[in-house]
């Protein structure tokens, strides 16, 4: 029983600890640009809930800290509605207020008296800086551990499988997919397990022979030790290397940031061809993860780091490189949420402005509202969807079934 508790307790921590920084790096973002802008802002909160710390500094700018971790925001002054897009009637009454308060002229440090360039950049700059996070992360691992290549070198091949319809041979050396070199086994992987019924094309060399082999992935469901219970994409190849092949490579600050931003634009590139393969009908959505998936992902990867070396030192900088890297993943994943275009997210706030600059006008207060409990259905909807999902991942309704019969 404490075995598991201990688990659940590592699992929410660890969590908690990524997503709150990935979200207040996110609100800093959307900070730094509103200051480089020179909006008045009220409030930059880590947490929610009453201030276990707060201190107001010489620009009546509150910086609080929460007690419950559950990301951060930033408050910018007139701030009138969820949407934080008032409509003109808002901006009337808004300036009326601030012109009263203040003397005219005041109103020009507001968000929403800002040029729609300045706002629009204020906006997308929380995503932004959640990508900038991603690559950062990457490119200090790549600079300071380094990363293993391990060649897509083929040890197994399950007989009846699409492989072995393709002609694949054990000790096959995959140099490439769908006309695109690959330096790592992971690469053969991704693009496979997001190709269910379509026909993938491998470039291999066999021995002094270059081949062009082509395999159909055929869906199948696996027990994943942190993602559980998933469907993806197999085509029955078991993918090794020898010692020789597998080189440690440590790049240098340029090499790095460069393959961070590769390995970011792959995250989002996979991400895009599973949305559009799920909105075609030719992937399940048994992949999305809401909070719980994500929570107990976090506490395996967190417990495996503790379990590979224990030794203190050791356990400390696994969990370091551990989390860091999950954070960055994470990053993305939320920088690219945010921008979709769903009113209450930024993607939705960059939506109403994209109106406004070609109807010269603010989105009015009826279409905004109902955009707005439209979004808020529709996140509500996913969240339910991919808790749905993360709790049968786990086999709690064959559980919950078995308890019952």
């Amino acid at each position: 029983m404490l075995g598991v508790l201990g688990q659940v307790l590592i699992s929410i921590a660890s969590f908690l600890l990524v997503l709150t920084f990935i979200v207040t790096i996110h609100e800093l973002g959307h900070f730094l640009v509103a200051r480089a802008f020179g909006v008045k802002v009220d409030r930059f909160a880590v947490g929610f809930g009453k201030a276990v710390f707060s201190r107001t500094d010489r620009h009546g700018i509150e910086w609080r800290l929460g007690w419950l971790p559950l990301g951060g925001y930033v408050k910018f002054s007139g701030d009138l509605d969820a949407s934080s897009v008032p409509d003109q009637a808002g901006l009337d009454k808004l300036r009326q207020r601030v012109v009263a308060e203040r003397g005219p002229g005041a109103e020009r440090d507001y968000f929403h008296f800002k040029p729609l360039w300045q706002r629009a950049l204020v906006v997308a700059a929380g995503p932004i800086a959640n990508f900038i996070l991603a690559i950062t992360i990457f490119a200090l691992v790549f600079m300071a551990v380094g990363v293993e290549l391990r060649p897509a070198r083929v040890a197994l091949v399950q007989a009846g499988s699409p492989a072995a319809a393709a002609g694949f041979q054990v000790g096959d050396l995959i140099t490439g997919v769908n006309g695109k070199p690959i330096k790592d086994g992971s690469a053969v992987t991704r693009t496979v397990m997001l190709s269910t019924g379509d026909p993938v094309r491998f470039t291999i060399e066999r021995g002094a022979q270059t081949l062009d082999l082509t395999a159909v992935p055929e869906r199948r469901e696996e027990n994943d030790p942190v993602a559980g219970r998933v469907k993806v994409g197999r085509i029955g190849l078991g993918l090794g290397s020898t010692a020789a092949d597998v080189r440690h490579v440590r790049y240098g600050p340029v090499g790095a940031v460069v393959e961070g931003v590769r390995q970011t634009g792959e995250v989002i590139g996979s991400t895009l061809t599973y949305l559009g393969r799920l909105a075609t009908g030719r992937e399940s959505g048994d992949q999305f993860s809401g909070p719980v998936g994500i929570a107990k992902a976090t506490g395996a990867l967190t417990t495996a780091a503790i379990k590979a070396d224990p030794q203190p030192g050791a356990i400390a900088s696994n969990l370091l490189l551990t989390l860091t890297t999950l954070a960055a993943i994470l990053s993305i994943g939320i920088g690219f949420l945010n921008l979709l275009p769903i009113p209450i997210l930024d993607g939705g706030h960059l939506l109403f402005y994209g109106y406004e600059a070609v109807a010269r006008r603010p989105v009015s207060a009826r279409f905004q509202e109902m955009g707005y409990r439209a979004g808020l259905a529709l996140l509500a909807g996913f969240m339910l969807f991919a808790t749905f999902n993360d709790l049968q991942k786990q086999n709690l309704f064959q559980f919950l079934g078995g308890l019952v019969s």
